[in-house]
């Protein structure tokens, strides 16, 4: 791998284990409200919106807010997290965090255009707002102080990269849902280092949908020998497309979740290129409590990279360990 080492993960390895160790593999857990105030800190308790695009079930998401959770248990803040897949919805989240007169607002902005109205009203009414996970070329234009995650389409190059490395043939490149800048970013870098990929959307709030336009598409087309999914539980339900399929493709995806490691841990699934979403989770509560206490802020203007890292049977059980 000429720029991302597939065992760059071992230096991280022990935050990994921990964001593994402190979610539920079960996944979509999406109570209202949450978190902690007994921390390590003597500073007046303060309050954050944590709002994602979550959609129900997806256990990336679980690793995400743990690590939120923890940063607002050791930092004496209310962790108020909630989330809306739809564009539309989730930027009525944030009016609800600024008419609740939050004190800090962590988000994410996988549908910029939807967001961009009321994460301004947010930052006019002097509310810190930091990005993460999605929005890299939009955070700072929108006034938000930070952005913690990972430049989506440079990862994508990494995949397309090992994937011309390994000598692949046809790879799908499987995106959940149109209007994500995130995902269609990743399969851009792919396509950039890796000269037979094709994108194929699927409707990722059906799992019904995803298998069937998957399977379809392996029966369709005997060339592909690779399915590279966007999320692990895509990954998963890719590995039953194969089989339906009786096709010989092999599954690669980025993120991770408890079991897609026990796949990679078995040969199920290939490699996964990994954006730690615990520290993301972790960094964005932790810098709105350094905004609101210190006056500081993180990253300078620039993105605060979590990734990319690659997770394979080579290193896995670094993050097997508990």
């Amino acid at each position: 791998m000429s720029r991302f080492s597939r065992v760059s993960v071992a230096a991280t390895s022990a935050m990994a284990a921990l964001a593994l160790a402190a979610c539920s593999s079960s996944g979509g857990k999406q109570t209202e409200e949450g978190g902690g105030s007994a921390g390590g800190v003597d500073t007046p308790e303060m309050t954050v919106a944590f709002i994602t695009h979550a959609e129900p079930g997806d256990t990336f998401w679980d690793r995400v807010r743990a690590g939120a959770e923890d940063a607002a248990k050791k930092n004496n803040v209310k962790l108020e997290y909630t989330a809306n897949p739809e564009g539309a919805g989730q930027s009525n989240l944030v009016q609800q965090a600024v008419d609740k007169k939050v004190d800090g607002i962590a988000v994410t902005l996988a549908k910029p255009e939807a967001m961009k109205g009321n994460v301004e009203k947010a930052v006019g009414a002097d509310i810190p707002v930091v990005a993460l996970n999605a929005g890299m070329n939009e955070w700072k234009d929108m006034g938000a102080l930070s952005f913690f995650g990972r430049d989506d389409e440079l990862a994508g190059e990494a995949a397309g990269e090992r994937l011309t490395e390994e000598k692949a043939g046809k790879t799908l490149c499987v995106i959940r849902g149109q209007g994500h800048v995130g995902l269609e970013a990743r399969c851009k870098g792919v396509a950039k280092t890796f000269d037979k990929s094709e994108k194929i959307y699927v409707k990722g709030t059906d799992t019904a949908n995803v298998q069937s336009t998957i399977t379809a598409k392996l029966q369709q087309d005997k060339s592909i020998t690779h399915v590279l999914t966007l999320g692990a539980p895509f990954a998963l339900i890719a590995q039953k497309s194969v089989k339906e399929a009786s096709s010989e493709a092999k599954v690669a995806t980025f993120d991770l979740n408890d079991e897609a490691l026990k796949q990679i841990k078995g040969g199920g699934i290939e490699w996964a290129v990994d954006q730690q979403p615990y520290v993301r989770g972790y960094r964005a509560v932790d810098s709105l409590w350094l905004r609101v206490n210190k006056g500081a802020s993180v990253g300078g203007g620039e993105p605060s990279f979590t990734g990319p890292a690659f997770v394979d049977d080579k290193n896995v059980d670094l993050l097997l360990e508990d």
